[in-house]
């Protein structure tokens, strides 16, 4: 019998949430609570803007500019891939997760169609309407104001790293020491 070890993906979590509400900063704070951890995250941020990695007349947006599908610049210290698509269709949220190398968590800022369990960050007093109230991949919020939330969903307070981190590891299966569980 031959059988085939099919690769296995990390769980994709989403953090979701209007412009201006705290996505990136949460992010950006869950990061270094995952690592201390011993939990490898990556993350993918869909951006609806082009995006330039270098200025125009730098090599790599040259070669670019003359017809590469794909350039790599590297360097001792981080080397980046940018991808021209030249009129193709973006590749799917699977796709790109699948060029990213090892890892237990992948982390999603955006791509508000795939699905995948979302935490959306909400900040009542910018007077944003939610997504959470239409959204049903939102399993969660993150809010620096609970008493405006009118949910039944799990609410965090958005400083609390510690109890979003372990909901989030929680909900993708990833198991923590005891000595990282959430505290009570």
């Amino acid at each position: 019998m031959n059988s085939r070890m099919v690769p296995q993906h990390p769980p994709l979590f989403g953090i979701t949430g209007r412009s201006g509400q705290g996505k990136t900063t949460l992010i950006e704070t869950l990061l270094p609570w995952l690592r201390a951890r011993g939990i490898t995250a990556n993350v993918i941020k869909h951006s609806h803007h082009s995006i330039e990695l270098e200025p125009p007349g730098k090599d790599s947006a040259r070669f670019r500019r003359a017809g590469a599908g794909e350039v790599l610049i590297a360097s001792p210290f981080r080397y980046a891939i940018v991808r021209e698509l030249n009129g193709d269709a973006e590749p799917p949220l699977a796709e790109l997760a699948a060029r990213l190398s090892d890892a237990d968590l992948v982390i999603v800022e955006g791509f508000a169609r795939e699905a995948m369990p979302r935490l959306e960050v909400v900040r009542p007093s910018a007077g944003r309407d939610p997504l959470y109230k239409t959204d049903v991949q939102i399993i969660a919020i993150a809010t620096d104001d609970a008493a405006a939330i009118d949910s039944s969903l799990p609410t965090f307070d958005l400083n609390d790293i510690d109890s979003i981190g372990a909901f989030i590891c929680a909900r993708v299966g990833i198991a923590l020491d005891d000595q990282f569980a959430a505290r009570p």
